[in-house]
């Protein structure tokens, strides 16, 4: 029995591996991946050079001659946006017209500022095609600051009066509830984060159901089934159907840490960055990490991930258990997608309850649906991390789960013994139902 299941899985693995396809798709996810991880510099090699320096003249008509306060107040709001915006500005002191024509023949932005009776300043910029987005806005910004402080000089406003008048009322936020983990950070989390790594498992589980119904049914409908089944069990058919599958599905997961493993390190070596900190600092996630480190919840990482791991895994047994038990009784892969679609509804529903899982803080309902099978791999991580269930929860899920599997892999497989040797379509529930009964 070993041998043939050993046998089996083999020969359904190598069908999904050993070929061109697995190879040019993997190929394909691994380019996309390094493209996303590494788009600014992507943008940077096909023609949006950020290193360009934009030559901007300016002619300075006003009484106070604003041109040193513009040009101080540019440079160090356009500091922030590193290399995107760099801009070399110079006071044009020849005609308006002289400049009109060094604009056109040199590419370059001629900035006019004129004093305005019921604004203070008013400016004109001009280009020959065009003022790159930023900049455009980093000049009004600088423009707004300048005109800011010569409003304040001649209403006799001090810096002091306008910071107070200005600054924001401060609000101290207090929780009575420290178990509870739902504030901000939290938020961003569950929003921002965990829908990264929700999506490629709830798309593995997609795959999987396909994958499955697709491989049964393409035996059933070349009648090699009847030759397979004439040699081993069913039972040992079903077993390698499952192992195959789910081995493929974690092989590809394994893969897909792998593409971003790569992505990251050709992102050290183009941007210079010598270590994952330094790429988070640069990314701009430093204070993010800080706080989560703040209220402990990477140290509650240790036993999050090991639990959430599980609970996939188990998942894709049940999921596949599943798909193979409703491809057994179907003859054709048209008459498989009709019957997977309560398991895809079901997939969704857990997708979405966990990245609405914010929304739901206190209740009783999703704490309850966090123990249902099948949704249990997708919401009570989130859950867990925001503190809205304990481990003692996730423990039930996980028992919970694993009875799951026992009882649809008892009654599963009488269903299956029946299916996979039944060709018509008709009374396709009523077989099922007498297969779980009479056997």
């Amino acid at each position: 029995m070993k041998n043939k299941l050993k046998f089996l899985t083999k020969i359904s693995l190598n069908k999904k591996i050993k070929t061109k396809w697995f190879a040019i798709a993997n190929i394909i996810i691994l380019v996309a991946i390094v493209c996303l991880v590494n788009a600014d510099s992507l943008v940077k090699f096909f023609g949006g050079d950020f290193d360009n320096t934009t030559d901007i003249l300016v002619i300075d008509n006003t009484e106070e001659q604003i041109y040193d306060e513009f040009k101080s107040t540019y440079e160090q709001a356009s500091s922030y946006l590193e290399d995107t915006t760099k801009a070399n500005i110079t006071l044009y002191e020849d005609s308006e017209e002289k400049a009109k024509e060094e604009v056109k023949e040199e590419n370059k932005v001629l900035l006019i500022l004129e004093d305005d009776n019921t604004n203070f300043i008013k400016a004109s910029l001009i280009s020959n095609s065009g003022v790159d987005v930023l900049i455009s806005q980093i000049i009004t910004s600088s423009l707004n600051s300048v005109k800011s402080n010569i409003a304040l000089n001649y209403y006799n406003i001090t810096p002091d009066k306008l910071a107070v008048i200005d600054k924001s009322v401060t609000i101290e936020k207090i929780k009575l509830d420290d178990s509870q983990s739902n504030d901000e950070t939290m938020e961003l989390l569950m929003g921002v984060a965990f829908p990264i790594i929700i999506l490629p498992f709830f798309m593995l589980t997609l795959f999987l159901v396909q994958m499955i119904g697709a491989e049964i049914n393409e035996e059933k409908t070349t009648r090699g089934m009847e030759i397979i089944i004439s040699n081993v069990s069913p039972k040992v058919h079903f077993f390698s159907k499952l192992l195959a599958s789910n081995i493929f599905v974690i092989l590809q997961g394994i893969i897909l840490i792998v593409d971003v493993v790569i992505a990251l390190i050709i992102r050290m070596a183009t941007t210079g960055v010598n270590n994952i900190s330094s790429m988070v600092e640069t990314a701009g996630l430093g204070d993010v990490i800080t706080t989560l480190n703040s209220s402990g919840i990477l140290n509650n990482l240790i036993y999050i991930i090991p639990l959430t791991l599980i609970l996939m895994l188990l998942t894709l047994v049940a999921y596949s258990l599943v798909a193979g038990i409703l491809a057994s009784m179907t003859t054709n892969i048209e008459d498989y997608q009709q019957v997977q679609t309560p398991i895809v509804i079901i997939s969704l529903i857990g997708y979405y309850l966990a990245m609405m899982a914010v929304m739901f803080d206190g209740s009783l309902f999703i704490r309850i649906l966090s123990y249902v099978p099948f949704i249990s791999a997708l919401l009570s991580p989130a859950l867990l991390i925001l503190g809205q269930i304990s481990i003692i929860d996730v423990i039930i899920s996980t028992i919970i789960l694993i009875i799951s599997i026992i009882l649809l892999f008892k009654y599963g497989l009488r269903i299956y013994k029946v299916g996979i040797l039944n060709y018509s379509s008709t009374g396709l529930w009523k077989k099922m139902f007498k297969a779980v009964r009479n056997q």
